[in-house]
């Protein structure tokens, strides 16, 4: 009975192009905030485009994890799947985050740390993606692969002391004569999201090393 029933099971799923999938509309995604966070004029049409790439991004991961519970033979640990791909799906749900407090407060001014942090988030997209290119031959790979999460764990710290610094300097401007409380509280709320895209590619950089270790 056993058997009859892995027969009827997927063999491998396509979890490499999934994953591929995935990192190419994160990519976009963080191409797209990082134009709205350069104050683009047509920001409600890239926020809409942003919407669009989360909603791709969300269907990506239902397809792994309802692709995972049904093959028998997977290229690495199941729970290791369901993480990686759980964690990429955590950076774009915080891109999204991020770029609606943007439209509710109608936010069309940026802090020169809030371009930069956008900016590390991008190259922190585009360092993921090559890293799931790689993902299919850890063994050869995985020199690579170290020094790609080295580089998303460097830039976590970069964008860390870009959220410390821009919360001082936010603050210093609050203090001054006229300082705006409300302008505050935003500014303050979108370098948090800003902050949490940077985790979450942290994270992903985690799920990979521990994939390394185990395959390579």
């Amino acid at each position: 009975m056993f058997a009859w029933f892995q027969r009827l099971l997927p063999k491998r799923g396509n979890f490499f192009e999934l994953f591929d999938a995935h990192a190419a509309v994160t990519l976009q995604a963080a191409e797209t905030t990082t134009r709205i966070f350069a104050g683009e004029a047509d920001a409600e049409t890239l926020i809409a485009r942003l919407k669009d790439l989360e909603h791709q991004a969300d269907d990506i991961t239902r397809t792994v994890l309802q692709t995972v519970r049904v093959t028998f033979l997977t290229p690495f640990d199941r729970s290791a799947i369901s993480g990686l791909i759980n964690r990429m799906d955590d950076a774009i749900d915080a891109m999204f985050a991020a770029v609606t407090a943007v439209r509710i407060y109608g936010v069309q001014s940026f802090a020169p740390d809030m371009h930069e942090m956008a900016r590390l988030m991008l190259e922190a997209a585009g360092v993921s993606a090559e890293a799931m290119r790689l993902l299919p031959d850890i063994a050869r790979n995985g020199p690579r692969l170290h020094d790609l999460t080295e580089r998303l764990v460097n830039l976590e710290g970069s964008v860390d002391q870009l959220h410390e610094q821009g919360l001082r300097r936010l603050f210093e401007k609050h203090q001054e004569a006229g300082g705006d409380p409300m302008r505050f509280v935003v500014d303050r709320e979108i370098y948090k999201h800003l902050e949490k895209i940077s985790d979450a590619f942290e994270d992903v950089a985690n799920e990979i090393d521990g994939i390394v270790i185990d395959h390579a």
